[in-house]
């Protein structure tokens, strides 16, 4: 298998700085190094030689850049000392020098050109002579060609990936920006020359790079290659979910092959369904599943039905998908397990099977998404549920749906229920000192569950556990659905203690 490179930028100040981030870098696990002499002032000759010195000892490949102010950069000096920078720099030793294409157009000349990464940036957007940009960088037949550029959307990432797809090893693509993020992940699997990951957060040397540790413990770089099956949450925003970091652990303790990747889908149904159609396209990506969270799970429902896949029962019931599945095809079906996440963890606490639910009289707080989902779980093994609500013609229109009672927030106050489920976000983080039902209305012979999972113990949960009710906590729901995915995703049961563990924190 060809070896793609996981580069290291470093920001060259001065010798001490630049030598204690090499040695972190090697110690973090980078396989090659790019010395960025465009953050320094006045680097001479003399200092380019020792640094890249320290970077040989270690026995890793070097890059020196010195990107000038026009495409980028730090570096706003002449360019004819810029030139004679990175002239130096293979004369004693480095491996390769990036010059960019506007340079190399200009006449610059004298290099070994097996030596050089022939670049172009465009920090702006994909640019709308993206093609053209690469041709241009294929005449200069130049050892690596590296085009780089700040995709705006999520479907600006195909671009990249495709010259990824039908390039040689010789080749760097990538998207900057949280939105490219999937660029830089899948360049090994792809057999792209390199991709860079920063040293530390706030180190990074373009946007959207990953911190090494991130692509090394999160995103399991040394375990990618052809064969990974590659997955994914879709949403907006995704840079808080835990789901790669569970996902990939999950993976990584069971030995299967795959690359979970926050996919950020900023847009409305149009973006969605042109990432899908995407995805659908492009076989070679093996994309196998999909996580899909706010504000995407409806739009996931009408695409699958509208290319024919299948949709479960239940989850075209409550009207959302949170989960979709891709088969070698690019056959797409639905499921939600939202609703079963929480209902097993509900039965769970409860020491019940699902079917002894029937005639269990439930009170449902809230009327937005979640409940929607619990609403028709509920009724669908023949509880007997009650949606309670601020907004009461809210609740009336979704107890409509599902042929259930509903009420005020007043009702609360003569609650007479089995089954207490806080769907609301009243007691997440930051307000955790809020509680959607005071305490002197709770029961002993309740059973309370708060869809909450931030903090993991609610002001609601420890007033209940206070009057010997059972609680059942949102993380329980949040690991139970991750789990059904994930047993979707790949036939294998999933290790929920481990994913137990990583929400809370203890792994």
């Amino acid at each position: 298998m060809i070896m793609t490179y996981l580069a290291v930028p470093i920001k060259v100040t001065n010798i001490d700085q630049a030598k204690k981030a090499v040695v972190k870098a090697v110690a973090a696990g980078a396989e090659m190094i790019e010395l960025r002499l465009d953050y320094g002032e006045n680097i001479q000759n003399r200092e380019v030689e020792i640094i890249i010195g320290l970077v040989k000892q270690t026995g890793l490949p070097c890059i020196v850049t010195c990107r000038p102010d026009w495409e980028g950069g730090g570096y706003k000096g002449g360019e004819d000392e810029r030139k004679d920078l990175l002239k130096h720099s293979l004369t004693v030793g480095t491996d390769y020098v990036d010059v960019e294409l506007k340079a190399w157009q200009g006449g610059w000349g004298g290099f070994d050109k097996d030596k050089v990464i022939l670049s172009n940036h465009d920090f702006a957007k994909l640019p709308d002579d993206f093609d053209k940009r690469l041709e241009k960088i294929s005449l200069g037949k130049t050892g690596i060609g590296k085009i780089a550029y700040r995709a705006e959307r999520i479907s600006d990432i195909f671009p990249a990936l495709d010259e990824l797809h039908r390039g040689s090893s010789g080749m760097i693509a990538l998207a900057m920006g949280e939105v490219g993020v999937a660029t830089r992940l899948l360049a090994k699997k792809l057999g792209g020359f390199l991709t860079f990951a920063s040293l530390e957060e706030g180190e990074d040397s373009a946007p959207g790079q990953v911190t090494i540790r991130e692509m090394k413990e999160t995103y399991l770089w040394d375990a990618i290659n052809a064969g990974t099956k590659v997955y994914g949450v879709i949403g907006c925003p995704v840079g808080h979910s835990l789901s790669p970091l569970i996902h990939n652990r999950a993976f990584k303790e069971t030995g299967y092959n795959g690359l979970y990747m926050p996919l950020l889908v900023d847009g409305m149904e149009q973006e969605f369904c042109l990432f899908m159609e995407g995805v659908i396209k492009r076989k070679w990506l093996d994309f196998r599943g999909l996580s899909v969270t706010i504000p995407h799970k409806k739009y996931a429902l009408r695409f699958v039905k509208e290319k024919g896949g299948g949709v479960e029962p239940l989850a075209e019931k409550i009207g959302a998908v949170n989960t979709l599945l891709i088969d070698e095809e690019g056959k797409v079906s639905g499921y939600n397990t939202d609703y079963a996440g929480a209902i097993d963890a509900i039965t769970e606490t409860m020491g019940i099977v699902k079917e002894d639910l029937k005639g269990v009289y439930v009170a449902i707080l809230g009327a937005g998404g979640v409940a929607r989902a619990l609403a028709a779980a509920l009724t669908d093994v023949g509880a007997k549920v009650t949606i309670y609500n601020r907004t009461v013609e809210k609740a009336r229109r979704l107890a409509e749906q599902f042929e259930c009672e509903w009420a005020g927030r007043e009702g609360l106050q003569s609650l007479d229920v089995k089954l207490v489920i806080n769907c609301t976000s009243i007691g997440m983080f930051p307000k955790v000192d809020a509680s959607p039902i005071e305490g002197k209305y709770l029961k002993k012979d309740m059973v309370v569950f708060d869809t909450v999972y931030n903090p993991m113990e609610t002001k609601l949960l420890r007033e209940s556990r206070e009057v010997g009710a059972a609680t059942v906590d949102g993380v329980s729901m949040f690991v139970n659905q991750a789990a059904l995915q994930f047993e979707m995703f790949t036939g294998i049961k999933a290790p929920k203690e481990v994913m137990r563990q990583i929400i809370r924190g203890e792994k």
